[in-house]
């Protein structure tokens, strides 16, 4: 098999050693596996080429572009499997087209978000999402397969209902799905090679009622009395061929929608100490604003701190240097982490311990008004009005803590504004910088991704002492209107994980919440009855990135019974 494939790609873009391939067989923050290789295909056709060669060969197939996800799903996970597994990562192959004046994007499988929203800008407009926390250089079909959300209150998950993908069909046979609605030929062929090179005119773009959004999200977010949560992966609402599909098929192309920029933004910044404040002030504006927020991220006062201490160095980093060239930069501090690590003499996490000390040196970031802000309030809400909306929320505001003994808000001038969204950008890594500075005198760290339902009153955790005492440092932060949290919790020394992971969720249950919310089941979460069901009409044979979701690894011979 490597043979046949050492004749399709060259000899840099198939990685066999163990040594030289190990970047790409780890997850970003946990999880990895052993791979007899993994392959760098240069175009659409090389791809196709390449999955043909391993259907043909009877391998497991993993599916990769940044592997910025937060769950392992990306990556091999242990060795357990009962075939060789082969990882195609995809992110050479990084074109973007915009169509229909600018009002869609087709993408192909390695194109990253930061490309998009450059791409867009020069053209007055804005991708589906923006850059998340975790990663600069996230792709858009990563995002769409794994029904990302992020911090836009009004757009909802990616998902497109517009597609063309490979799929391994119940008779074990290789197939391309040409969902795309543009006209690209006949044969995969030639299909590819169009699409490749964009050779396709809006002739060929059919007209069709598939979705290239989530267009009924902004109706759904303003039911604040349903009870179920707005968004999160397992909805079989949002479930569709590459939306949501986890890498159970190889995506070609997605084909997004566009949105225009707006005219003027105005950031307010929101303090509390009192939980029911904040649940009265989102019910009231999703309910009632005619212009809804484009964003409301929530702060804790814990990770306000952490994210002070442990993010700087990436909040500096932004703010300096610019989002172009930070791809590059984490993309080769992942190399270099990967080669320290195999020095033993070296401490582990080198890069890390020494970005957090080069930090220090650096005054303090942060605006004095946001610094007095978290001295004054438990609870913080940044948002960001647009246009119409802004008047609307100062109004808004302005009653509403007119008599307040708990919360008050700011009019954010521009510094402000870019600080505390930056802030919260660096929370995520943050966290983890904490625990990496103070591995050896910590348990593990917990990460949840929840989704609370709409009508949830009570949204701020409260947990019972026998689990509240074995955790170092709780912190939360996330989407506020779409009631999505980012939960990390930083384990004392000797906690047991798996356990306290447990009882976690059961509490989750009771409460109503889904999990994951946007980061998907990968290989740490077990996949709802739906989200098995769609993966098993995806993949019938369990050719793809198998194990997902706590999922059987084993293939399965899915024509016996036909």
């Amino acid at each position: 098999m490597l043979a046949e494939l050492s004749g399709l790609l060259s000899a840099n873009d198939i990685k066999a050693d163990p040594s030289t391939n190990a970047h790409f067989r780890k997850g970003w923050r946990s999880g990895g596996g052993s791979a007899l290789s993994v392959l760098f295909p240069q175009s659409l056709l090389q791809l196709w080429q390449c999955i043909e060669v391993c259907v043909k060969c009877n391998v497991i197939i993993v599916m990769q572009a940044a592997n910025t996800g937060l769950t392992e799903g990306s990556t091999p996970s242990g060795d357990q499997y009962d075939r060789p597994v082969i990882v195609i990562n995809t992110l050479a192959i990084d074109q973007l087209f915009l169509i229909n004046a600018g009002k869609q994007v087709v993408s192909l499988p390695g194109a990253t978000l930061h490309q998009l929203e450059q791409q867009l800008t020069k053209i007055g407009r804005a991708p589906h999402s923006i850059i998340g926390s975790s990663c600069l250089g996230a792709s858009i079909v990563g995002g769409v397969a794994n029904n990302s959300g992020g911090a836009l209150v009004k757009r909802g998950p990616a998902y497109t209902e517009l597609s063309i993908y490979a799929q391994v069909n119940e008779h074990g046979d290789l197939c391309l799905v040409n969902h795309l609605g543009i006209e690209l030929g006949d044969s995969p062929e030639e299909v590819l090679n169009n699409l490749q090179h964009g050779q396709f005119a809006q002739e060929s773009i059919v007209e069709t009622i598939r979705m290239a959004s989530d267009k009924e999200y902004v109706e759904r977010i303003r039911d604040v009395d349903a009870n179920s949560p707005s968004r999160f992966n397992a909805d079989k609402r949002r479930l569709y061929e590459a939306s949501g599909c986890a890498g159970k098929i190889a995506v070609f192309a997605v084909r997004l929608d566009t949105y225009p920029v707006s005219e003027r933004e105005q950031t307010f910044y929101i303090g509390t100490n009192n939980t029911k404040e904040l649940t009265e002030l989102r019910r009231r504006i999703l309910s009632t604003f005619k212009h809804l927020p484009e964003v409301g991220e929530y702060m804790h006062r814990d990770i306000f701190d952490v994210s002070q201490k442990y993010g700087k160095d990436t909040f500096l980093s932004v703010l300096h240097l610019g989002t172009a060239k930070l791809p590059r930069m984490f993309a080769l501090k992942g190399r270099l982490d990967a080669f320290f690590n195999k020095l033993s003499f070296l401490p582990s996490s080198l890069s890390d311990k020494c970005l957090q000390f080069i930090s220090r040196l650096f005054p303090q970031h942060l605006p004095d008004r946001l610094l007095q802000y978290r001295e004054k309030y438990e609870h913080h809400l940044i948002l960001k009005m647009s246009d119409q909306g802004i008047p609307e929320a100062e109004s808004f505001l302005s009653t509403f803590f007119a008599n307040s003994k708990t919360g008050s808000f700011m009019v954010c001038d521009e510094n402000e504004s870019k600080c505390a969204y930056l802030h919260r950008f660096a929370a995520a890594g943050a966290a983890l910088r904490y625990h990496t500075m103070y591995e050896k005198q910590l348990g593990d760290v917990l990460a949840l991704d929840i989704a609370l339902p709409r009508n949830e009153l009570d949204w701020f955790e409260k947990l019972p002492q026998e689990i509240d005492e074995k955790i170092d440092k709780k912190l939360y932060y996330g989407h506020f209107f779409c009631y999505v949290f980012h939960q990390d919790y930083i384990l004392k020394k000797g906690t047991d994980a798996a356990k306290i992971k447990a009882q976690m969720l059961s509490l989750l249950n009771s409460r109503g919440a889904k999990y994951p919310a946007e980061h998907n089941v990968g290989h740490l979460y077990e996949a709802e009855s739906d989200l098995k069901a769609f993966y098993q009409a995806l993949d019938p044979t369990n050719t793809f990135n198998p194990g997902i979701g706590k999922m059987e690894k084993s293939k399965r011979n899915c024509a016996c019974c036909l």
